[in-house]
């Protein structure tokens, strides 16, 4: 089989680069055939299981440790020495960040439709997307200036998940997925092709950039403040409702719907609000990339990009808003740390995503049931 794929790969890497392919698939085959020898060698001895358990329980406690200060004054500690970061960072680091910071906030707002209401939604991106063109129409057609398009396009996005939960009522898991990834597809097709409007595959350009007191967001260090202060923001207000009346009855409904509407709780109405939440922190944030990069194409809201966003939540552990925000800088900073491996940057992350699904299947800091 490596040879196989060697020979398959020869056309795209060249004989050398598929040659240490080859090798590298050898030595993965070698690696993987001795841990099945090792693992059944074990299990016929009966020392796996408690191997097994032994790991997961240290997983378990470290978890729980992190997750436990996270949600201490340590969180402020923190979020004040990102806030002091662009003293010591150069403009890389900073934009690297800032991209982190941004799916953060991306990952907070789909924990609350999946993590904490536990709607599986495969079409996060559309909202994101539908926050990003309402600023960029608004700005380059009216002037509209970056801090009120701000709270139209979370608003606009906010209504269009009103719009997706309504309709969405009645149904729940495979099936709901698969509405909301129409859902995505749809709003992709229409961004890509009402050329007139959108700007069709060429996008929009020359957005209009954050100006506060005089002072024009063009350079790193001021959009990564901007996020890193617009993401604690939206933290708080996330922990806040998760801890209130509405996050209880989120978590009801997650864990069974029926007996949460029982218990008297309005599961449409709640529902509803989940999708419109979720929407409208997915499309400030929408806005956000707009400002920064002054430019949108339909290609940076499609459906690779919500299972992006998902990946983060469900890495991170779903349920837990510190997992979400761990999941986005996970897997926005660790790409950007091997890149200086070049070809095999890709095959090492998804080994080490691989490994943290196999030892931790609820996530870095879920809970495990």
């Amino acid at each position: 089989m490596p040879i196989a794929i060697g020979f398959l790969a020869w056309p795209l890497m060249g004989r050398r680069g598929a040659g240490v392919l080859v090798a590298w698939l050898i030595v993965g085959v070698a690696l993987w055939q001795g841990i099945v020898f090792v693992t059944n060698r074990l299990r016929h001895h009966g020392r796996f299981s408690s191997m097994t358990s032994a790991v997961v329980g240290h997983a378990t406690t470290l978890s729980a440790r992190l997750s436990a200060r996270i949600n201490t004054p340590f969180a402020w500690a923190v979020g004040a020495a990102l806030l002091l970061l662009p003293l010591f960072l150069n403009h890389y680091y900073l934009d690297t960040l800032s991209l982190a910071a941004l799916y953060a906030i991306l990952a907070v707002g789909l924990h609350i439709t999946v993590g904490l209401t536990g709607l599986l939604d495969l079409g996060y991106a559309a909202f994101y997307g539908i926050g990003a063109y309402v600023y960029a129409v608004a700005s380059t057609r009216i002037g509209l200036p970056f801090w009120p398009g701000l709270l139209v396009g979370s608003i606009a996005s906010a209504l269009f998940g009103v719009l997706l939960g309504v309709v969405t009522l009645r149904l729940r898991g495979d099936y709901l997925a698969i509405v909301t990834l129409g859902f995505v597809q749809v709003v992709y097709l229409v961004l890509n092709s009402w050329a007139s409007v959108t700007g069709g595959p060429n996008g929009i350009l020359r957005i209009g950039r954050p100006i506060l007191f005089d002072i024009a967001f063009k350079r790193p260090p001021h959009f990564y403040l901007l996020t890193v202060a617009l993401l604690i923001l939206t933290i708080v207000a996330v922990r806040r409702l998760m801890h209130s009346q509405i996050g209880r009855a989120w978590m009801a409904i997650r864990e069974d719907a029926v007996a949460a509407a029982a218990m008297g709780i309005d599961v449409t109405r709640m529902k509803i609000m989940a999708f419109a939440i979720g929407a409208g922190i997915a499309g400030m944030a929408g806005v956000v990339f707009a400002a920064k990069y002054a430019f949108v194409s339909p290609e940076s809201f499609n459906f690779q990009e919500s299972v992006r966003v998902l990946s983060m939540v469900v890495l991170g552990g779903m349920g837990s808003l510190a997992g979400a925000i761990l999941g986005a800088a996970l897997l926005t900073l660790l790409p950007e740390v091997l890149r200086d491996l070049e070809n095999y940057r890709m095959l090492i992350f998804g080994l080490i995503l691989i490994a943290v699904m196999i030892l931790r299947p609820q996530g870095l800091l879920g809970k495990a049931s």
